[in-house]
């Protein structure tokens, strides 16, 4: 098992204490992994300081072998890098393996063949006597911070774009879940030149603290909840830093009553629960045409309750636990407060089970409010509420009154009712009649709280680079 840290190319122990990551499966520890020291997280920024003016100054084709040669070594290395992402998340090892890993290596090779020919704005004579160019540039050393939720998808979202845009890195995995990317390091070091990348462990009120408030970041990347935005907006502020946020969500779903309800079931069956939930995009509150909204909660209903977890058979598992006890608990806290209102009922789940691991049955809450608790704030767990609508008007609404604004989706056989209600949506994302399709060719970013910055897609490129104007005198 990969326990180092990667800093200057070079495999290193942490110096500072160590920090025991646990496997959430049976709540037994993994490995005892020794974090970060500020002096080592000084060296790692250091060191991407030093490698980005060569670096940045590499062709985009000598870039581009370098991340389809990470995509091939992630391939090779498939199987084992899945065992540990399933050992680390408590996720089914065939989920990790045949969702996952496949993503990770497109991602590389997504932007190992789109940084070869990123675009900008015609050059011409705006100004007689003069020719202007507009100039995407790296912006310099970048600190990304990725979540526990999909450790080392998360991880290529920030890595892929920030080094095929030219820049530098230092990454710091989630301290839960560090696995993956710490076996990875190793085939990192052996492609890339040393200090282009370079990957940090620990907490994040000491190891992120440092990493996002050096004064030599120029960019910070976070993906994580809105209190730990916040932190990293007010380190950004202090020197003017660039950031990257994706803060999170709470995905509507919009039913209306000419939809094929086997289909809407289906898809939260599947895009609701999938990761245990754990899942900005997840489809958690469904409001549901009071034609069909009976049904859609009978359906839902029969379908959850056969979600397969808690099998020591992999192949039976459909949905990990949650990563800790302390998100158990906060998730336990959120069904448990949603039980004490007379206007709900509790359909199937809303309990844990078993006494090892933190495993917690996948739950749906018919009759919330659009304003209730349950309905308003990120569970990140596997429940999903469904709340009636009467017209569009309030679905759409609803829908819009949340302080998040990822993704979202609409369900009808009517084409033109999608898209007039799609294009009244305040969500980063909106998908009719689907639900959590991803791309490496289209964004994923949010708007209001749940920040902004695009992962994926060329946007993601533009992100990580500065626009600059040269213009030339010719007369």
């Amino acid at each position: 098992m990969k326990t180092n840290l990667l800093i200057n190319n070079k495999s290193v122990q942490g110096n500072a204490d160590a920090f025991d990551v646990i496997n959430p499966f049976n709540s037994e520890i993994i490995a005892s992994i020794a974090q970060s020291s500020t002096d080592q997280v000084n060296e790692a920024v250091s060191s991407a300081k030093h490698a980005f003016p060569k670096w940045s100054r590499t062709s985009p084709g000598e870039r581009s072998g370098l991340l389809l040669k990470l995509a091939d070594e992630i391939e090779k290395n498939a199987e084992e890098i899945a065992k540990l992402e399933s050992l680390n998340t408590g996720k089914p090892y065939h989920l990790a393996l045949n969702d996952e890993i496949p993503g990770i290596a497109d991602t590389f090779r997504y932007y190992g063949g789109i940084c070869r020919n990123l675009p900008g704005y015609a050059a011409g004579e705006y100004m007689t006597g003069f020719t202007s160019m507009i100039r995407r540039d790296p912006i310099g050393v970048v600190a990304s911070i990725a979540p526990w939720n999909y450790p080392l998808m998360m991880a290529a979202w920030k890595i892929a774009p920030a080094v095929a845009a030219g820049n530098t890195m230092v990454l710091k995995p989630s301290e839960q879940t560090p696995l993956s990317t710490l076996y990875v390091a190793e085939l990192i070091a052996g492609i890339f030149p040393e200090g282009v990348i370079n990957i940090v462990h620990g907490v994040g009120e000491t190891v992120g603290s440092s990493l996002i408030n050096h004064p030599d970041v120029n960019m910070i990347s976070l993906t994580g909840d809105i209190a730990t935005g916040t932190k990293v907006l007010d380190a950004a502020s202090k020197s003017i830093k660039k950031t990257h946020l994706e803060l999170g969500g709470k995905a509507p779903v919009i039913v209306f009553d000419d939809a094929d309800i086997n289909d809407v079931v289906e898809g939260v069956r599947a895009f609701g629960y999938y990761n245990a939930g754990q899942d900005c995009t997840a489809a958690c509150r469904i409001f549901a045409d009071k034609k069909v909204y009976e049904k859609i909660v009978a359906d839902l209903t029969s379908a959850v309750s056969t979600i397969g977890l808690a099998n020591q058979e992999d192949d039976k598992n459909e949905i990990p636990p949650l990563i800790t006890k302390e998100h158990f608990n906060r998730v336990s806290n959120f069904v448990e407060s949603a039980k004490s209102l007379k206007h709900v009922e509790i359909t199937t789940g809303g309990q844990g089970i078993g006494d090892k691991g933190n495993f917690y049955s996948p739950t749906v809450i018919a009759g919330a409010n659009h304003d209730d608790e349950i309905v308003q704030k990120e569970v990140f767990g596997p429940v999903v509420s469904v709340t009636p609508f009467s017209n569009v008007d309030d679905a759409v609404n609803w829908a819009n009154d949340s302080k998040y604004g990822l993704a979202s989706s609409i369900w009808t056989n009517n084409l033109t009712k999608g898209m007039n209600t799609a294009s009244r949506l305040q969500y980063g994302c909106t998908w009719v009649n689907t639900h959590f399709m991803l791309t490496s060719e289209m964004p994923h970013g949010g708007v209001k709280s749940s920040g902004y910055g695009k992962d994926l897609s060329p946007y993601a490129l533009e992100d990580y680079t500065n626009i600059r104007h040269v213009m030339v005198k010719i007369d």
